[in-house]
């Protein structure tokens, strides 16, 4: 994680309410993410995460059978964290434990939906 990553606020990433440009998962190229999420990759030292949720889709059956997804990054005190996935509707699909992050947000929510990772903001 790069110095200027620890500078990541929600009130940074609650600026992102549209995106001009959409850029393609270089591991599921089907997969497309947003201004806000390529933001949030980088200033959070997080291309992990975008990466987990473009691989998600390609091999869990239950996450790719959503078309609405709502992804929800905890970190703990001691850094580690659960990575969880909802069908908009409450019900958890997927989760995955993370041993070690420094992510610098205690949370972090992105919306996945008609291929595009993005932040609730740009939703």
């Amino acid at each position: 994680m790069t110095q200027g990553s620890k500078h990541l606020t929600q009130s940074h990433l609650m600026q992102f309410t549209g995106t001009e440009k959409w850029y393609r998962h270089s591991l599921a190229p089907g997969v497309l993410y947003t201004d806000g999420a390529r933001y949030l990759a980088e200033q959070g030292g997080a291309y992990w995460l975008l990466d987990s949720i473009a691989i998600a889709q390609k091999f869990s059956t239950a996450v790719a059978g959503e078309d609405f997804q709502l992804w929800k990054l905890t970190v703990e005190n001691d850094r580690t964290a659960l990575l969880a996935c909802e069908d908009g509707n409450g019900r958890r699909i997927y989760a995955q434990a993370i041993d070690y992050t420094d992510f610098p947000l205690p949370e972090i929510k992105l919306y996945f939906t008609n291929g595009v990772i993005l932040l609730p903001s740009e939703y």
